[in-house]
Formats: C-alpha cells, sequence, structure tokens
C-alpha cells in the first residue's frame, strides 16, 4: 500500500487531497516536524531534504508535493488536464512562486524574531506574495479552473496554500482576490477536501511552538552559516 507521510501543512494537504479525490487506498504516517521527526535517519532515507509530504509507492520514492501530484495523476490518469505545456506552466509557477513565497510571508509574518528588525523582508515577501495572488486572480477572471475546463492537480497544488491567504496577508486579504476565493471555495466544499483537511486530527501533532518546536523547524535559528 502506498504510505504518505505527511502532517497538517499546506504542502502534505494538498497531495492528501489528491489521494482523497482519486479514492486511492494509502497508509497515513505521521511525521511531527515541531518534534524533529523529518530528521529522523529513516525518514531522511525517504526524503533526503528533512520535508514532508513524501510518499513511497510499493519502492517507488517521490518528494515535494507538486512533483507527487504530477507523479499520481500520471500513474492515475486522473486529475491531468490535455493542455501539457500550460499544466507544467502554472504547475511550476506554484510550485516555485506561490508555494515559497507564501512560506516566507508566513514565516516573518508570525514566527521571526520579534526583537529583531525584520521590516525589509517582510515587506518583501508580503509584496511578492500579493504579486502572485493577483497574477492568479486575473488568470482565473474569465475561466473556472486553473486550467482548460476541468478540475486538475494545479487547482489541488494552489488550493493547498490559496486557502490560508488571510493567515498569510491578513484577515482582508480575499476581498483583492475574489476569483482565487471563488475556486478555493468551490474546492473546500468537495468531501474530498473536508476529508484531507481532517486526516491531521486522526493524530496528535505537537501544538506548541516552543524552543524545541522552534529549532526543529527554523535551524537558521541556532546554526550560522555566512
Amino acid at each position: 500500500m502506498l504510505k504518505f507521510y505527511f502532517n497538517g501543512s499546506p504542502n502534505p494537504t494538498k497531495v492528501a487531497l489528491f489521494l482523497e479525490e482519486a479514492g486511492l487506498a494509502y497508509e497515513p504516517v505521521k511525521v511531527d516536524t515541531r518534534k524533529g521527526e523529518q530528521f529522523a535517519p529513516d525518514y531522511l532515507k525517504v526524503n533526503p531534504n528533512g520535508k514532508v509530504p513524501a510518499i513511497d509507492d510499493n519502492g517507488t520514492i517521490v518528494f515535494d508535493s507538486n512533483a507527487i501530484l504530477l507523479y499520481l495523476a500520471e500513474k492515475t490518469g486522473k486529475f491531468l488536464p490535455s493542455h501539457r505545456a500550460e499544466l507544467l506552466s502554472w504547475l511550476m509557477f506554484v510550485a516555485s512562486g506561490v508555494g515559497p513565497y507564501s512560506g516566507q510571508a508566513v514565516h516573518f509574518k508570525h514566527f521571526a524574531p520579534k526583537d529583531q528588525n525584520h521590516d525589509y523582508a517582510h515587506n518583501r515577501y508580503q509584496y511578492e506574495t500579493d504579486r502572485h495572488y493577483r497574477i492568479l486572480d486575473g488568470h482565473l477572471k474569465d475561466r473556472r479552473y486553473m486550467v482548460g475546463d476541468d478540475y486538475s492537480i494545479v487547482d489541488m497544488a494552489l488550493w493547498g496554500w490559496a486557502r490560508m491567504v488571510p493567515f498569510k496577508l491578513g484577515d482582508d486579504a480575499f476581498a483583492r482576490y475574489p476569483n482565487v476565493k471563488r475556486l478555493v471555495d468551490e474546492i473546500s466544499a468537495r468531501p474530498a477536501a473536508a476529508r484531507a483537511i481532517a486526516l491531521k486530527d486522526k493524530f496528535t501533532f505537537k501544538a506548541e511552538m516552543d524552543d524545541e518546536a522552534r529549532a526543529n523547524m527554523f535551524k537558521h535559528m541556532t546554526t550560522k552559516v555566512a
């Protein structure tokens, strides 16, 4: 059976959405990143990058959420639009832009040490995250889904991060991206999305962002490179 290494963060949740939508049998394997389980030797054999998600599909290992979505779509033939060039363009836009900038926006908004001046970094990542969502909103203005006329892995990839727009950019941020919100609301209303979000609740994850969690989540805070 396919093993799915996950926690409740955006990247694993979008893979959980595909698994639930496709009706694939899988074994969820909890990786508690606040406890540092992503650095366990056995897990690093699965994902040398020490991140979630990853899958082990009967010996075929895939890591990075967008690579997993593409692998599973190609394997099953589901949620894979025929517009291949457009699919790859927007999937990589999410992978290389939306995800990384969103992650940094969250970090500098919520987790960077408050006793240091992070105004430049905070503004940069807020600006770039907003810029990416404005591009997405314009793209979705005259279309229901990201690629072609059908719900696809690109929509799933976007949903994983886009449903957390208020956490990244402020409580009123969705008002700036009505077309993105429309897509997020449509996907979130799907039964598979509810199951994907609820998956984490079947397990116990460390909730406290204490010194141990910060040391495991943000190793740069304890390790100086330059």
